[in-house]
């Protein structure tokens, strides 16, 4: 059985990227629309909220202390003390409001992921590695979106969301190359089914994937099938993290951007964050190696 729990009223214009962070025992998370990083403490229950002054879509945590982040702006790092950005690298630069980068996740190898969404429907993912380089690891994309690595670590799988498809690849830790890209999940042409978003993988290497739109999170077996649904008391949950002490708690951020006007107040608690107890564990959040 699995429990939901109401558990911050951050009330994000565009909740997204959330991370567990395991030494501090808190969860991260960014409203990417209003520039804002969001931390709940586990042990205390404090919910803080810091202004970053840009859009800043995904993050990793650094070993060397702050966060790796993918920002409007390009790549950078972020000093929680001193709130400094200092950028490393920005592929495709476009000034337009449009094209952003959007989800992102970090491999096991300390490898932090990122693509772009917007503009002509044409974006690419990035890998960042630890040394600071760039490499342009897929083309043709419209929506990046979740990524995340079977237990095993030779799968990885990367969300398109206007496709309407999770791909996989087969995945080479050593060298952070991916190939043989397939179709993991496709979700149905109907608009009461949503767009995949943000996903994580569990250690039985299942899938766990939000359904913008579609008021729900859809948790898939390895083979792609649908293993079950988890209905949402919002519209749009964005993306989900393992986390909590034993990593069995699903965190899930939500968004009210695209809640029609005037129908805020059927579902109140759009934009927040909820609390999955499951019965299984996730996967370690790992830390980018630069």
């Amino acid at each position: 059985m699995v429990e939901l729990e109401h558990l911050v009223a951050s009330q994000s214009k565009l909740g997204e990227g959330p991370v567990w962070h395991p030494q501090e025992q808190a969860l991260y998370w960014l409203d990417i629309l209003q520039g804002r990083l969001h931390r709940y403490d586990s042990y205390s229950h404090g919910h803080v909220v810091v202004e970053l002054g840009m859009v800043v879509s995904a993050m990793g945590i650094r070993q060397n202390g702050g966060m790796v982040m993918a920002t409007k702006k390009g790549f950078a790092f972020w000093d929680p003390t001193s709130g400094r950005f200092d950028f490393i690298d920005n592929p495709d630069p476009d000034e337009s409001d449009n094209v952003r980068f959007n989800d992102g996740k970090t491999d096991r190898q300390g490898r932090f992921w990122a693509g772009k969404m917007g503009g002509s429907g044409s974006n690419s993912l990035f890998r960042l590695d630890p040394d600071c380089s760039t490499h342009r690891m897929e083309n043709g994309i419209s929506t990046s979106n979740g990524l995340g690595w079977s237990p095993d670590n030779r799968l990885m799988y990367f969300t398109d969301s206007d496709a309407k498809v999770i791909y996989v690849y087969d995945f080479d830790p050593q060298t952070g190359e991916i190939s043989r890209r397939r179709d993991f999940a496709h979700i149905p042409d109907d608009p009461r089914e949503g767009l995949p978003d943000g996903l994580a993988v569990d250690s039985q290497g299942y899938i766990w994937s939000a359904r913008w739109g579609g008021w729900k999170i859809v948790r898939y077996a390895p083979d792609g099938s649908i293993d079950r649904e988890i209905p949402m008391p919002v519209e749009f949950p964005t993306s989900c993290t393992f986390g909590g002490p034993d990593l069995t708690d699903l965190y899930i951020t939500s968004a009210w951007v695209e809640v029609q006007p005037g129908k805020r107040g059927e579902q109140p608690m759009a934009g927040d964050v909820f609390r999955l107890k499951t019965e299984v564990q996730g996967l370690p959040e790992p830390y980018f190696m630069g």
